[in-house]
């Protein structure tokens, strides 16, 4: 709060963002759109191999801790 704002002042900055703040969520939820099936599988799968690499490291550096260490 600057020292010349006033409480009031403050306050309505506050109302401000936040009607700012949700009319942004409501323009983000008109341009978003359901994707199509393709999308989705494609998505789907990106994730899964994203997930099983990351895995698969953590799981090689446990090995290789267990063998050396």
């Amino acid at each position: 709060m600057d020292e010349y704002e006033t409480p009031v002042q403050e306050q309505q900055t506050r109302l401000d963002r936040l009607r700012h703040f949700f009319a942004e969520c409501v323009r983000v939820v008109k341009v978003t759109k359901k994707p199509t099936m393709l999308e989705f599988k494609t998505i789907v799968k990106v994730s899964a191999l994203g997930i099983a690499l990351i895995g698969l490291l953590g799981f090689l550096t446990q090995l290789i801790k267990e063998i050396f260490l």
